[in-house]
């Protein structure tokens, strides 16, 4: 059992170090596409894309059903563009996982 927490921690690790900024502009060839999923900011980015990758059905209908992670909607496409919103970013084919950047 130690070595699938160990592959689960390997993942989490690199799925962590290719998470980046990406303005919307950027990412809206993907939004086109309908490869765009939001990610609520009280969660965790890269424990989403753990799921994702694991296919972990039960989490993501969990956050789904609570709205915390859906695909992106036309009206967040539309104000994240007007707005040039920055959002943290990653891919886990074929999707790319985005959650609005917080200001501190």
């Amino acid at each position: 059992m130690s070595a699938n927490g160990e592959d689960r921690d390997i993942l989490k690790a690199k799925l962590n170090q290719e998470t980046a900024k990406a303005s919307w502009a950027e990412l809206q060839p993907f939004f086109a596409r309908g490869q765009t999923i939001y990610v609520a900011p009280g969660l965790d980015l890269v424990d989403v894309a753990v799921a994702f990758s694991e296919d972990n059905a039960a989490e993501i209908s969990l956050w789904r059903e609570k709205g915390l992670v859906d695909k992106v909607s036309d009206t967040q496409a539309t104000q994240w563009y007007g707005a040039d919103q920055t959002l943290w970013s990653v891919v886990v084919m074929p999707w790319v996982l985005v959650q609005p950047e917080q200001l501190q």
